[in-house]
């Protein structure tokens, strides 16, 4: 799930697991901002997130809340969003481009679409000769930082991976105050199921009643003619239900 780490300087996303402990959540910090994770305190509604424990220990901390940071130290707190320099070689060529200290992997392939044209399930990084495999990482975690040269490799048509085999997903469908009060519903289904079929099993259950709404995962709304797997959804995350309907224009 997504939470907002706030300093003193600004904000920032995170991604963190249910059973994360707190420890690992400091680590990355230590990794993006480079304050030791000796000098951290973090706190969610003023109640301190003690080491040992894990996120689940804290029933406060869910998908969009705010954990604060606190440092322990008379150094000025680098900014989350302070830039660094890499360069991307392609095969033919290379460029210099600029970067945040929080990018992920997979924003980094957002931006190389945008300026090569490749799509983004074609493009594959390497960094000293390691595969950035895992999108949803921090460039910091495989040890990105100012001056770091990035390697962009073009999957070609016949090494594109056969669609995977399905498998169980297990979420969380969360609903909004206007559908039966904030409810959270549990479920567990095949990452082959679209959400028009996901809606439907909700309507058949009468988990929801017959309305107009719409689901949104990680901040965007699903679409009704892709899947789970499309989606990017994995075991324990949320989706949210919202009353209406999205319009589109054409």
């Amino acid at each position: 799930m997504e939470v907002t780490i706030a300093t003193a300087v600004g904000e920032f996303t995170m991604e963190v697991g249910v059973k994360e402990p707190i420890l690992d959540i400091k680590q990355k910090i230590e990794q993006l901002l480079g304050v030791e994770v000796a000098h951290q305190t973090l706190a969610v509604y003023g109640i301190e997130l003690v080491d040992g424990l894990d996120v689940e220990d804290y029933p406060i901390i869910f998908h969009g809340a705010k954990i604060d940071l606190t440092v322990k130290s008379t150094e000025p707190l680098p900014q989350p969003w302070e830039k660094i320099h890499v360069t991307i070689k392609f095969s033919t060529r290379w460029m210099d481009i600029e970067l945040d200290r929080t990018e992920t992997v997979k924003n980094l392939k957002e931006k190389i679409h945008i300026i090569d044209g490749t799509p983004i399930k074609k493009i594959i990084l390497q960094f000293s000769g390691i595969e950035m495999k895992e999108d949803h990482r921090y460039l910091s975690e495989y040890g990105i930082c100012d001056q770091s040269e990035i390697t962009v490799i073009h999957r070609s048509t016949s090494c594109v991976r056969a669609e995977p085999t399905c498998r169980m997903v297990n979420f969380m469908v969360q609903t909004t105050s206007c559908l039966l009060n904030s409810a959270v519903i549990p479920l567990e289904m095949k990452d082959s199921t679209t959400i028009n079929e996901l809606r439907k099993v909700l309507l058949d259950e009468k988990i929801l009643p017959r309305d107009d709404y719409f689901f949104i995962h990680k901040q965007r709304i699903m679409q009704d003619s892709c899947n789970l797997r499309w989606h990017g959804v994995e075991d324990r995350d949320f989706l949210y239900v919202f009353k209406g309907t999205i319009s589109r224009e054409t």
